[in-house]
């Protein structure tokens, strides 16, 4: 019984530790997003080259995570919850991983934007879409800390509002397209990053959909609500 207990013990610090990185990388992956969506907004070079610049910190995390997670499972041997706690984890690990690729897209778009003209609300628009997702992504970890599967269903309904967004938006650049194709390099460059933030969104809706299967031990039946996605990906 003392061994079995040792051997509990060991499990939750090792795992402890592990959800401490995720934590982590968590936090950058929100700098990154946040620091991208500034230097869109203030055309700023340096920090746009900063956000690239630490994006290896969190690719670094999640070959961290991936590492300790297949050492926990060999050396442990989870089993039931335990396991599922492990696995959502590296899976997770893996959605905010290429949520921060997509930030350092959009800061790479950001300093091809640098002295083009102003698009009048689309920009803003963009913005206003950055910073939902953002706030998905700070909800989705607050409800991976608290084991808050009602949190992260939530999250992951408000997907359907991102969608919405992205539509409104695609349509607004088309229409700047439209009335001046002097508009079209940099309406391209602001689809391109609307996209990529839209992405975003549904890496933190995978997020939230790991949450619920960690808590709750079966990933939600139903469909997440999907708006009508206007053209294909672009990277």
């Amino acid at each position: 019984m003392m061994q079995e207990q040792h051997i509990v013990t060991a499990f939750d610090r090792d795992l402890e530790a592990i959800q401490s990185n995720i934590m982590k990388m968590g936090g950058l992956v929100e700098a990154a997003m946040t620091g991208s969506a500034t230097a869109l907004d203030d055309r700023d070079v340096d920090l746009a080259e900063q956000v690239r610049a630490d994006d290896k910190k969190i690719d670094a995390l999640e070959i961290l995570i991936n590492e300790d997670c297949a050492r926990l499972i060999a050396l442990r041997a989870p089993m039931a919850s335990d396991l599922r706690t492990v696995l959502s984890v590296m899976k997770i690990a893996g959605a905010l991983e290429r949520v921060g690729d997509y930030a350092n897209n959009l800061a790479k778009r950001s300093v091809l934007l640098l002295g083009s003209t102003r698009i009048d609300g689309a920009e803003g628009s963009l913005l206003r879409m950055i910073k939902e997702v953002e706030s998905m992504l700070g909800d989705v970890l607050n409800a991976y800390v608290a084991g808050d599967s009602n949190l992260a269903e939530t999250v992951r309904l408000r997907d359907h509002t991102v969608d919405q967004m992205y539509n409104g938006l695609f349509r607004e650049i088309l229409t700047h397209m439209m009335e001046d194709p002097r508009n079209i390099s940099t309406c391209m460059h602001l689809h391109f990053i609307a996209k990529n933030v839209e992405r975003m969104g549904d890496h933190v809706t995978n997020i939230a959909e790991q949450v619920i299967y960690a808590v709750n031990g079966d990933l939600p039946e139903d469909p997440r609500p999907k708006g009508n996605i206007a053209v294909a990906d672009g990277q």
